[in-house]
């Protein structure tokens, strides 16, 4: 890890997108990365990311839903399978190709847009939805919480709903990189201005051996004050605010996985939190 000066934000984020049209293509590989085939050969299943969320997303069954950040497009059609309009919105078109090929393999409905997050209103024409969901692993790449809050509190309609399930500040905040077992603190909690820059030829999935290319990514850490902040200064009302004690991905070497799902050992289970949810409203 380095700090990187002297870019804009803008370098940063187009970076980023490289690095995850990249990451795209292997994800999407038969075999191995997100095992598309599961989602087609089991036409009800859903990811376990939507899986574990949609206890906090209550029903769906025709509402417009948006998508940001929605990557390869599992989450995003499990969210079509659990009933709604869905609209998926990433500025990855590897990752947007992927996702059109996955929902016309299952005969899913669904619409794609190409576009920065920060971008999303204009890009959507204005157009507000009845729910704007934000999976997991989404909030670190973006530099500016603020601003996202009020592209989320825009594309949201009155009387509809924003949802987020992310890695928690304090888990970005400690030194994943040890090998012992202590849990001691190495990178900034709160949002800063320049990024950490990181270079890594791998990615959270098996690829078979295959290496990501353009390796140099950027990435932010957003406080959960921040993250509130963000949402109740654009004029929703957050009603949910959970803190949870497992990971969708192993942070550190030491956790321990039960059933793809990943815990810190029982003696640390109660002392970092590992993810967030946050579920908001927007007055009618």
């Amino acid at each position: 890890m380095r700090q990187t000066r002297f870019m804009s934000n803008d370098a940063f984020i187009e970076q980023n997108r490289l690095n995850w049209n990249n990451r795209a293509g292997l994800h999407a590989q038969p075999n191995t990365g997100y095992r598309l085939d599961r989602f087609r050969d089991d036409r009800s299943l859903l990811s376990d990311v939507v899986d574990f969320d949609r206890r906090y997303l209550g029903d769906l069954t025709g509402l417009r839903v948006l998508h940001l950040q929605c990557h390869i497009g599992t989450d995003t059609l499990s969210l079509a399978r659990l009933g709604a309009d869905i609209t998926g919105l990433d500025q990855s078109n590897v990752s947007l190709d992927a996702a059109r090929a996955l929902f016309e393999s299952v005969d899913t409905p669904g619409r794609f847009v190409e576009s920065n997050v920060y971008n999303a209103v204009e890009a959507l024409d204005g157009e507000q939805f009845d729910l704007v969901y934000t999976g997991v692993g989404s909030l670190n790449w973006l530099p500016d919480v603020a601003r996202w809050g009020h592209v989320v509190g825009a594309l949201v309609r009155p009387g509809g709903n924003f949802y987020i399930r992310e890695g928690h500040p304090m888990l970005y905040a400690i030194d994943d990189e040890r090998d012992d077992r202590l849990l001691q603190l190495r990178y900034p909690y709160f949002e800063t201005i320049e990024p950490l820059t990181f270079d890594n030829d791998e990615t959270y999935v098996d690829t078979g051996g295959v290496k990501v290319t353009d390796t140099r990514t950027h990435e932010w850490n957003h406080g959960i004050g921040e993250v509130f902040m963000a949402l109740t200064n654009a004029g929703l009302q957050v009603v949910t605010l959970d803190e949870h004690r497992f990971l969708d991905w192993r942070m550190v070497k030491h956790q321990e996985e039960r059933d793809e799902i990943f815990y810190f050992p029982d003696d640390q289970i109660d002392m970092i939190p590992a993810m967030y949810s946050i579920a908001a409203t927007k007055p009618a």
